[in-house]
């Protein structure tokens, strides 16, 4: 299962966390789209070392109900490449929880 977010091939849309893994990359929380069933709104995005513990202990998780999130999607890659991609996503899609 993948999604293409900003021109990246993400692994999910995933609707637990539990599908998340320990690993460095960058995460989005996405929430499924009202007039397109098989297309997701970005509500946030972020980058980790630990992707999975990041977002069991999210500190924006209150922002994200508030969205009704439904979805999580991951791109697994280095330190270098998470903070560069998490800045290109965030910078087109304007995600409204949080910001850098």
């Amino acid at each position: 299962m993948s999604i293409i977010i900003g021109g990246y091939k993400f692994e999910g849309p995933y609707t637990s966390a539990y599908n998340l893994n320990n690993e460095s990359g960058v995460y989005c929380v996405l929430k499924r789209s009202f007039s397109n069933i098989s297309a997701y709104n970005i509500i946030d995005v972020g980058e980790s070392a630990d992707i999975a513990n990041r977002v069991h202990n999210h500190n924006r998780k209150v922002c994200w109900i508030r969205y009704q999130y439904s979805h999580y999607a991951v791109y697994y890659c280095t330190p270098t490449m998470r903070k560069k991609i998490e800045k290109e996503i965030r910078d087109r899609y304007d995600p409204p929880c949080g910001s850098q």
